[in-house]
Order: C-alpha cells, then sequence, then structure tokens
C-alpha cells in the first residue's frame, strides 16, 4: 500500500520535503498498481484549532496503537449472539491480565439484554457495556434486539451516550473509535428497517459520532485504504471547499 501526501508547495510555503535519504524518494515512488491513499493536507499547522474535531487515522495499525498504549478507551460494537469475528476477540488475546473473554463477554451481553427486557423495555438503545481490561477500557454499543446489524442512527445514539461516559473523564482519555464499517460480526447498514441495504459512507460514519459530540480518534476500514482516485483529509469535519465542490462550486 502506498500512503502519500499531495505533492506540490507545504502549508508553510516552501517545496515538498525530502521523505527518505539516499536514493529513497525516487525509490520509493507510488505504483500505478496497488492500493493506494492520497492524505490532502487542511488547516493551518502553524496554528492550533480550538475547535473540536476528529482525527481520522489512514494507514494506522489500531490494535498496534492499543498494544503500545496510546489509548485508554475503545469503542466497538458487541452483540449477544456471536462475536467470534468482531475486534472483541482480538483484543482479548493482546491484554493477558484481562480476565474477560470471548465468550465471558458475549455471555454478559446475553445477561445484560435479559435483564433489559424485563425491567427496561422503553429504554432507547443500543447500550453501552463497559470491559474493563485493565490498561484499556472498552465502551461496546449492544447491537439492538432483534437486528444483525447496527444503523447511522443506533451510531449517533449511541456515541451521544459513550460523550457522556467521556465528558469530565480525564482517566478515560485518550479514546478512538473504529469505523464499524467492513464489520462482520456487527455489520453497520443506512437503515434500520431495510437488512440488505449497503453500508454508509465514512463520512456519514463521522457526521453520526461528530454530531453526537464525540471528540477522538476514527480508524477507517482497511478497503478504505485503497482509494487511488479520491483524496482524503485526516480530520472531521473536512474543510468547507469540499460542500462548496458538491454545490457545484469550486
Amino acid at each position: 500500500m502506498a500512503l502519500h501526501a499531495k505533492q506540490g508547495k507545504s502549508p508553510l510555503g516552501s517545496t515538498t520535503s525530502k521523505i527518505y535519504e539516499g536514493d529513497g524518494d525516487r525509490l520509493v515512488e507510488v505504483p500505478s498498481a496497488g492500493p493506494k491513499v492520497t492524505i490532502l493536507p487542511s488547516g493551518d499547522p502553524r496554528t492550533a484549532d480550538p475547535k473540536r474535531h476528529i482525527r481520522v487515522l489512514w494507514g494506522q495499525h489500531l490494535l498496534d496503537d492499543l498494544v503500545e498504549g496510546h489509548y485508554r478507551t475503545l469503542v466497538c460494537g458487541v452483540n449477544d449472539v456471536d462475536n467470534t469475528h468482531g475486534i472483541l476477540g482480538e483484543i482479548f488475546k493482546l491484554v493477558p491480565t484481562s480476565q474477560w473473554t470471548l465468550a465471558s463477554a458475549t455471555s454478559y451481553a446475553k445477561v445484560f439484554r435479559t435483564a433489559v427486557n424485563i425491567h427496561a423495555k422503553e429504554d432507547r438503545e443500543p447500550y453501552i457495556l463497559k470491559f474493563d481490561l485493565d490498561r484499556i477500557l472498552v465502551l461496546a454499543l449492544l447491537r439492538p434486539s432483534g437486528r444483525d446489524f447496527f444503523t447511522l442512527e443506533d451510531i449517533y445514539r449511541g456515541f451521544r451516550t459513550v460523550t457522556q461516559m467521556l465528558e469530565g473523564r480525564a482517566d478515560r482519555r485518550p479514546v478512538a473509535s473504529i469505523s464499524f464499517l467492513g464489520a462482520k460480526s456487527n455489520r453497520l447498514l443506512d437503515h434500520r428497517f431495510d437488512p440488505t441495504g449497503e453500508e454508509p459512507s465514512s463520512e456519514a460514519v463521522l457526521k453520526a459520532m461528530y454530531d453526537a459530540g464525540f471528540q477522538g480518534d476514527f480508524y477507517p476500514p482497511v478497503s478504505a485504504w485503497d482509494t487511488p482516485r479520491t483524496g482524503v483529509f485526516a480530520r472531521y469535519p473536512f474543510p468547507a471547499g469540499v460542500d462548496r465542490m458538491r454545490e457545484g462550486s469550486s
């Protein structure tokens, strides 16, 4: 996979910096074939932006970053039936000091679901389950009852609760979230009543999280690392120019 920034002048006005030693810049050229993603710079790196935003970690490996201690909290999904193909199983393997297993996490979700069905039928889903794995806190959106997928509305509601759980809790930051796109155990679709529908765009997921108040890091699906014709930005909200182009302006 080739991961490169758009060529030309840098935001500081100088020519593009040399990346590699020796002949590396010439040798590590962008291949004509193979997966690649082009990151477009945005904003002024000489000043701090006080506005809330979500960082988009293109080309970064979430599991490595968790193991290396870059995050205290991770947001992901869980269901009460089968999480074999979800990220939870990988995390449990990587944190040997945790007393949680994939089986116990799924069983806990099932017990929680049963209790909710008895005592809180009118509550709005999705619920957030906490798994404290010693050095990593997992906040898992429990997939709504009767469905084998999440919707953007679920993401918005779930992240509204996640935001409240993070507010004023410095011990729960930094925080990262999976994209919920490309998932096998807990897939994400556009609409509630169409189980045969398509996945939403990464932008739609980012908007749902952002509108819910979330501020943290977002790991795009690996499938989105191969977008040779589409430039991407490393933070959300995207520059205003994106909307202007969609409206037909330059």
